[in-house]
């Protein structure tokens, strides 16, 4: 079904582009913290750019806990087999809790474009993550 070359060394499938690209969505509130961070001075003045309301900040580190324990946890799934195979609802409970949170914020009146289109992109990567076959078959050992 899948090309030799899709494997990595220990005979998993490899991880779709898409599926990294779903987790820096999903911990979007970390990488902006990183890239405050880095920035020094002005970091204090980005974050609160983004995020006027610090409860929101937390919340979006907290929202953020599942994509970054899927970073850790796919790196070493050769390792914890039975702990990446149940992992597999864990990245689309996460993108539906996101979505669900970023319709909210829209409702409540959020900056119009940009919130539009997080949500957007929030709903295909809901749709993504429930519906590709190839990342289901990335969930299973190679001995499955």
């Amino acid at each position: 079904m899948w090309a030799p070359s899709d494997y990595d060394d220990n005979g998993w499938l490899k991880l779709p582009l898409l599926f990294w690209l779903i987790l820096l969505l999903q911990a979007r509130t970390w990488v902006l913290f990183a890239l405050a961070g880095a920035s020094r001075g002005q970091g204090e003045a980005i974050l609160t750019l983004i995020y006027p309301d610090r409860q929101l900040f937390w919340l979006g580190m907290a929202a953020g806990l599942p994509a970054a324990a899927t970073f850790v946890l796919s790196g070493r799934r050769h390792r914890f087999a039975r702990l990446w195979r149940a992992w597999r609802p864990v990245p689309v409970v996460a993108q539906l809790a996101l979505t669900l949170w970023q319709l909210w914020l829209l409702l409540q009146g959020a900056p119009g474009i940009a919130a539009s289109l997080l949500l957007i992109i929030d709903c295909f990567a809901l749709l993504w993550l429930a519906a590709s076959r190839r990342l289901r078959a990335c969930f299973y050992a190679p001995a499955d």
